[in-house]
């Protein structure tokens, strides 16, 4: 489970997506790119209520600096279908940052 907690990431799928979320499963995600873990950890599936077009989001957090925390709140919508698609959608648009 997500350190920062249940709560947590439902704040942030709120904040960051104005709907309300429902917990439904940890899905362990390990992605790896030219043989290497580019990220590995728990990705928490919810069940979205009051988006317009998104039905499930995927959302994750892990630390900075200190003790401050990033949070990632990803819509399940177009090419993102499950957490590891949610994680690849995420370090894309790292990528193009």
């Amino acid at each position: 489970m997500d350190s920062a907690g249940l709560t947590a990431l439902q704040d942030a799928i709120r904040h960051m997506h104005g709907c309300e979320a429902q917990w439904l499963e940890s899905v362990l995600v390990t992605e790896t790119f030219e043989g290497e873990i580019v990220w590995d950890g728990e990705v928490q599936v919810f069940e979205l209520h009051g988006h317009p077009s998104a039905a499930r989001g995927y959302a994750w957090s892990h630390v900075t600096d200190g003790s401050r925390r990033r949070f990632f709140a990803v819509l399940g919508i177009g090419p993102v279908r499950d957490a590891v698609t949610a994680v690849r959608a995420s370090i894309a648009a790292e990528i193009r940052k």
